[in-house]
């Protein structure tokens, strides 16, 4: 591919995410759907617990496992 074709093909592709991002905008959320009925809103606190502690407590969890599971393997493989 040629340097005309890259940068076209550049520009395509960030044109077309910055309509994506401008179609998805919050400034569009002003106008209520039929049926919509919002809760209440997230404190700080519980935004940072959902999409922060929550994640890496899980992946905590999930390390923790692994790595337990890989010792016990290692170990069952030294006494066969």
């Amino acid at each position: 591919m040629d340097k005309k074709n890259t940068l076209r093909a550049g520009a395509l592709t960030a044109g077309t995410t910055l309509m994506m991002l401008l179609m998805t905008s919050p400034a569009l959320a002003l106008t209520r759907d039929d049926g919509d009925d919002p809760g209440p809103g997230l404190s700080v606190g519980e935004t940072l617990g959902l999409y922060v502690v929550a994640p890496l407590v899980i992946f905590g969890v999930i390390a923790g496992l692994v790595m337990l599971l890989d010792k016990s393997r290692k170990q069952d493989h030294g006494h066969a």
